[in-house]
């Protein structure tokens, strides 16, 4: 099983922008490095929610502002870790709609239930598949370190 790495501020912060956003969905980007057993996260960037329709259950980043993100974390010899978003009043579990939207092949997605107003739960799922055709969501291990 894949393991996501993060820091407790970096892991706390996370679940905060789920409460700030609430009972919207909050989103942004995961920035790290890939290790043998899963990513190591670095940084936690929040993202604008651009949906406008329905952002209490879905999520969107404007594409302008994910280039602007994977231009940083080039620039400072990080990748793109994986996503995070919020499941307000719902269970940290992906949804068909996170799997049709997901296309980060070995990325992490990370929920955090958000029950009002409160984070409670978060998990991790990583985006396996060879293709765009096989990809899954397959159980993630959080693992929340103390910074150092």
């Amino acid at each position: 099983m894949s393991t996501l790495r993060l820091t407790k501020p970096i892991y706390q912060s996370i679940r905060a922008h789920g409460e700030e956003t609430y009972p919207d969905e909050c989103c942004g980007a995961l920035l790290g490095t890939s290790t043998p057993n899963g990513w190591l996260v670095t940084q936690a960037v929040r993202a604008g929610n651009t949906r406008t329709d329905s952002a209490h259950n879905r999520y969107n980043i404007a594409p302008g502002e994910l280039v602007k993100i994977e231009r940083d974390a080039r620039r400072q010899g990080l990748g793109i870790a994986g996503f995070y978003h919020s499941h307000p009043d719902h269970p940290p579990h992906w949804s068909l709609t996170d799997l049709s939207e997901a296309h980060w092949l070995g990325c992490s997605y990370v929920i955090t239930a958000v029950a009002q107003g409160k984070a409670t739960v978060t998990n991790s799922f990583l985006l396996a598949g060879a293709t765009e055709e096989e990809k899954r969501f397959d159980q993630e291990t959080i693992l929340v370190e103390e910074s150092s």
